[in-house]
């Protein structure tokens, strides 16, 4: 028997198992990651305001990017770990939209703010001289500006019209949170309009960027190839690959997740992938623009000085 999705007062996440001593597991797996998470993204953002050297248009937007990081993750982790030691595995409707809501509107955001990043990676590269120009504090903060905006205009728009589709028979997720293919696998029609709501919205929130992006990296290949000596031409494209590094894992998983039409959905798989981006991705951003970042290094190694100095 069908039933409108208003009468749906809660969802029941499956999460990855059910097995009792796997979840304990998965437990310590996901609190582990959580608090390097945490701990990695705050000490970054923590660097970036009391290092003067780190007052940078690229360290602006790292700092933006951190704090995006660490809030998506913390829109699913708790209640992952709350699914795993508790027999209680519902979330209410309200719970479900709120979880649907900001994770997509800050996913849409960090699609807009990597663009942004590799724009100042190819003003930094093409002409380091009037690099503080081109890219001056209020363009700096105009770009962050507009990337929360559009991703949360666009969550606005993707929450309002799936969560307005009619929901029938099972209310059990087979995911650990709510998102777009489990939530269409529980609807009992999806219409056509909606299926182009979720491809202009992927056009619109990954597609455009990704452009924006590929067209950036063109520019500075071009500008890195006018650089005559080899260590300069290295020099300049160490400054971007961890840009890169960071955009092909998120976006590659982020296209893979999107980028089909509803029909092939397959949760299983789409569970492994989305696990990735919303809570391994979030703590390997600070690693990746750290681990090979003289000046972050340096910074870091001031405040442990500070910080023994004073105890």
């Amino acid at each position: 028997m069908e039933r409108s999705n208003h009468t749906v007062t809660e969802f029941i996440l499956v999460g990855f198992t059910t097995d009792p001593t796997m979840q304990l597991v998965l437990f310590a797996v996901f609190l582990g990651v959580y608090s390097l998470t945490v701990v990695g993204n705050t000490s970054l953002m923590v660097l970036i305001c009391k290092d003067s050297r780190l007052h940078t248009p690229m360290y602006f937007f790292i700092g933006n990017l951190s704090f995006l990081d660490l809030w998506y993750s913390t829109v699913y982790t708790p209640k992952i770990l709350m699914t795993c030691i508790s027999e209680d595995k519902s979330i209410s409707f309200a719970g479900c939209v709120c979880q649907f809501f900001f994770s997509a509107g800050l996913a849409y955001s960090e699609c807009y703010l990597l663009a942004a990043m590799a724009y100042d990676r190819y003003a930094a590269i093409s002409n380091p001289l009037l690099y503080a120009q081109s890219v001056s504090g209020t363009l700096c903060i105009c770009l962050v500006t507009y990337s929360y905006t559009g991703g949360f205009v666009n969550a606005i728009i993707l929450t309002s019209n799936t969560f307005t589709l009619d929901f029938c028979g099972d209310n059990v997720i087979d995911d650990f949170f709510c998102d777009v293919p489990p939530l269409v696998k529980l609807a009992c029609d999806v219409k056509e309009s909606y299926q182009a709501v979720l491809y202009f919205l992927l056009a619109s929130n990954v597609i455009t960027p990704t452009m924006l992006i590929l067209a950036s990296y063109l520019f500075i290949i071009a500008a890195i190839l006018r650089i005559r000596s080899s260590r300069g031409r290295r020099k300049a494209f160490s400054t971007c690959s961890s840009h890169l590094v960071s955009v092909t894992l998120y976006y590659g998983s982020i296209l893979y997740i999107y980028s089909r039409p509803s029909s092939s959905y397959s949760l299983e798989r789409d569970k492994m992938v989305s696990t990735f981006y919303t809570v391994l991705f979030p703590m390997l951003n600070p690693m990746i623009y750290s681990l090979r970042n003289k000046d972050v290094k340096e910074a870091l190694k001031k405040l442990f000085r500070l910080t023994h100095s004073e105890v």
